[in-house]
């Protein structure tokens, strides 16, 4: 079996061991309520971060690419994570949670332009985190009633986003040093 497949395997198995937490968790408390649904979207999210990684990082062998590979794929898996479950503004029902899906979109078109290549996968970090930081600045503009009275308020949308915009700089950074290139992102 060749060291792809194995950790494919890897992944799918831990995929199933981390989905059988809330699945026991169901059967002792009513406080875990999950659909079929909330399962096979959890686990889509959890094997399909999996096999990115594992696919990713597996074009270089160094720490740094690697590193930098892991908070890309982690902090997309969370976005969409929390996204999906509770949303970034307001409720998940909250139309403006629907632009984050932009950032995603920016990560898979980017990292596929750079055929995953690290300096082109650190424009893509800067790009997604440019994104990330947009989207609340237009809701505030364009929806400001969509954020006025939602939780977690105005304060609390930017902070959560520039947790999100940090980790995206962070891999691009890192993807900037793997690709040998210390100078900071200009603005063109």
């Amino acid at each position: 079996m060749s060291t792809l497949k194995r950790n494919l395997v890897r992944i799918a198995v831990a995929t199933a061991v981390i989905l059988s937490i809330p699945l026991v968790a169901m059967q002792f408390t009513n406080e875990v309520n999950w659909t079929f649904g909330d399962f096979i979207a959890m686990g889509l999210l959890l094997f399909g971060s999996g096999a990115a990684f594992e696919l990713v990082a597996s074009r270089e062998n160094g720490l740094v690419f690697r590193t930098a590979v892991g908070i890309a794929v982690v902090s997309t898996m969370l976005l969409t994570w929390v996204n999906l479950a509770v949303g970034f503004i307001g409720s998940g029902a909250n139309p403006a949670n629907a632009l984050y899906a932009a950032v995603i979109m920016v990560g898979v078109i980017g990292a596929v332009a750079a055929r995953f290549e690290a300096t082109g996968m650190a424009r893509t970090m800067f790009a997604m985190a440019a994104v990330q930081f947009l989207i609340p600045v237009v809701t505030l503009l364009y929806w400001k009633p969509l954020i006025a009275n939602e939780e977690p308020g105005v304060a609390g949308i930017f902070m959560l986003n520039g947790f999100f915009v940090a980790l995206f700089i962070v891999s691009g950074l890192l993807f900037r040093q793997a690709s040998g290139k210390r100078e900071m992102p200009t603005t063109a």
